[in-house]
């Protein structure tokens, strides 16, 4: 513990696999005094048998961000160079089957809950004078898809909620950077087709077709054995955001990630949008 007040600061959420897990491991061997977060007792011992600080947080319960915040301020002695905010998950289901309750749940834990930890480390930021947000959004957060209408809505709104923040700290050493992933190499799938099954009755659905094609492909692209890019090219954007003297706004991850966010700025509506329409 004698060197950690020489060490630069993060806290990173969402670290029980995939994208938090790796990023928070890899920050932790450069050097970074990492404080991580995840909801089971024994990801937490995960995290803490790697040498990391990690306790429990759950976006969609205040309680447990005011708790893991200061847990970590007790731990930086009241510093926090950095917040990667990067826990949630994705609801899947076209937009007419998805209950309010689901909604509401996507955006407690996507939106809500980032934006209650957000407000909690600026103060430490701005006494500093200096800090890096760094939010993991995702390429749908700019490029809908289909049967994503939740989840799209809950990055579009991080999006601009994000973008405003970034603004408004302007000039006071504060940098907010948004990380758009395409399709990357985690948990998500399967966490989403948790959620997918748990609130849609896609027997009764008009979209039952359409979800039952998905399912399919999705089975067969998991049987493919295809790999997408994993983590670690979502750590590399990362590194910049948080180390850049120059950090950017957006960060697009993929290349599909990448082409989509260039078909947005220069494509007609007209055009993209029927186009987005026909992929899945």
């Amino acid at each position: 513990m004698a060197d950690q007040p020489h060490k630069k600061t993060i806290l990173v959420t969402g670290c029980s696999s995939g994208i938090g897990a790796y990023c928070a491991r890899a920050l932790h061997a450069e050097g970074w005094l990492v404080i991580a977060s995840a909801r089971t007792g024994e990801d937490l011992r995960k995290l803490q048998d790697d040498g990391l600080e990690a306790f429990y947080l759950d976006y969609a319960e205040d309680q447990s961000i005011q708790d893991f915040f200061d847990s970590a301020m007790a731990v930086t002695g009241g510093r926090c160079d950095a917040l990667f905010n990067n826990g949630g998950y994705g609801q899947v289901g076209a937009v007419e089957d998805v209950p309010v309750e689901a909604l509401r749940a996507q955006f407690e834990a996507n939106v809500f809950g980032w934006h209650r930890l957000t407000r909690l480390v600026l103060p430490v930021m701005r006494s500093a004078g200096r800090g890096r947000i760094v939010q993991c959004s995702s390429i749908l957060g700019l490029v809908p898809m289909r049967f994503r209408g939740a989840y799209n809505a809950s990055k579009h709104a991080l999006e601009g909620l994000s973008v405003t923040l970034a603004l408004e700290l302007e000039n006071t050493g504060i940098h907010v950077s948004l990380i758009e992933p395409g399709a990357i190499e985690t948990e998500f799938r399967s966490n989403a087709l948790t959620h997918l099954h748990r609130n849609i009755d896609i027997e009764s659905s008009v979209h039952r077709d359409d979800y039952k094609a998905q399912l399919r492909r999705l089975d067969q692209s998991l049987a493919s054995g295809k790999r997408r890019l994993g983590p670690e090219a979502v750590h590399a954007v990362l590194r910049h955001a948080l180390t850049s003297p120059r950090p950017r706004y957006h960060y697009p991850v993929t290349r599909e990630a990448k082409i989509g966010a260039i078909a947005r700025r220069l494509l007609p509506s007209r055009w993209f949008y029927p186009f987005l329409a026909r992929q899945d």
